[in-house]
């Protein structure tokens, strides 16, 4: 199977055949060690088809996915359910809100691309409980414990660093960003617009207030101060504009930064030596959708094992799942600090750090 996906997938088709592989026993172990556990469709990580009539051939996803995997993964779920997906891109924040504008008549069917503390800070009536028949392949820490948010993949907070511009100013992580050189040369997206820079915020918080978030806010003020009053729209502004030569360095993560290596841009990717923020992102299906049924089948999908095992293998996105294999481009955990970090507190403290960001912010515009 796997050399026909590689083959496939080094001729840019990234076509495999999910049917095919429905049939077969993975007999997968976890890279922790642990087998699979479930049989039959779950052990391999395979969606199975849902015995009730689809009732519609669409499905409308609002989605902040990188353009690339999304329409690799979106071409296998049309192809194996008959399925015509129309994405709409936008931020998170634009998106939430748009959803909550149409709660009344909603114009999609799931949510593709928020990160657990914006998804707990959201207004949970705005979606509707679903766990998927592959959650239990997860690992526990991403199962889906909300009722409505089921994690696909791993946002892994880090720092672009383009290698033109950077000249001899050493970048090790966010104490590296108060250096007076860097100032104005700082992309950084704004905290309320995108689930990245929210976790950059919350990053900070922690990392720079020695595990209390409340002991950050001094970091902030002089990281603020330093970003000369350039505040960016969208978190792909961030990660382009590192590449494309217009900011020395960006604050972004994991999966954007590493296609942009691979796309051979003259870039480098540094993980805050204080401390990375790893947030599970995920997809959930909103309340009253008019294609409820392929809504289910598309979180299903995303968290099958051949779905999350292309996203780790061939592309940039870390899986979820504790059955997979990962490529070479991505550093192993065990080289990376993770922060710790409660997203129970990122979450309900949101709106109250959003707040007193802007306040900082605009004071130094």
């Amino acid at each position: 199977m796997f050399k026909k996906l590689t083959a496939c997938l080094l001729a840019l088709s990234v076509l495999f055949s999910l049917a095919a592989c429905g049939q077969k026993d993975t007999g997968a172990k976890s890279n922790a060690g642990s087998d699979a556990s479930s049989s039959g469709a779950a052990a391999s990580g395979q969606s199975s088809q849902p015995q009730e009539p689809a009732g519609t051939d669409k499905l409308v996803v609002y989605s902040t996915v990188s353009e690339e995997l999304a329409a690799a993964i979106v071409k296998e779920f049309e192809a194996q359910y008959g399925v015509s997906v129309d994405i709409v891109t936008a931020s998170v924040g634009d998106l939430l809100a748009r959803i909550d504008s149409e709660r009344e008549n909603p114009q999609a069917d799931v949510l593709w691309g928020c990160s657990l503390s914006s998804m707990m800070a959201a207004d949970e009536t705005l979606f509707t409980n679903y766990v998927s028949e592959n959650d239990s392949a997860l690992y526990e820490d991403y199962q889906n414990k909300l009722g409505y948010f089921t994690a696909y993949g791993l946002a892994v907070r880090c720092l672009l660093v383009n290698t033109n511009l950077i000249g001899d100013i050493e970048i090790t992580g966010y104490n590296s960003l108060l250096n007076p050189e860097l100032k104005g040369k700082i992309a950084h997206v704004d905290p309320s617009a995108s689930s990245s820079g929210y976790g950059h915020l919350c990053n900070q918080l922690y990392v720079m207030g020695s595990g209390d978030p409340e002991n950050g806010w001094d970091y902030v003020t002089s990281f603020a101060e330093n970003l000369d009053g350039k505040l960016l729209s969208s978190s792909s502004a961030v990660w382009k504009g590192v590449q494309d030569g217009e900011y020395t360095v960006g604050l972004t993560y994991e999966e954007v930064s590493l296609e942009s290596l691979r796309s051979g841009a003259p870039v480098k990717i540094v993980y805050p030596e204080e401390g990375t923020f790893v947030e599970p992102t995920g997809a959930s299906i909103i309340a009253n959708c008019a294609n409820e049924v392929n809504a289910k089948r598309f979180l299903d999908f995303i968290i099958s094992h051949d779905i999350q095992e292309m996203q780790s293998m061939y592309f940039t996105l870390r899986g979820t799942r504790s059955d997979l294999s990962f490529s070479d481009t991505f550093v192993d955990t065990a080289d990376i600090k993770v922060a710790d970090i409660d997203t129970t507190v990122t979450s309900a403290n949101k709106t109250k750090w959003l707040d007193q960001f802007k306040d900082i912010f605009t004071s130094f515009e």
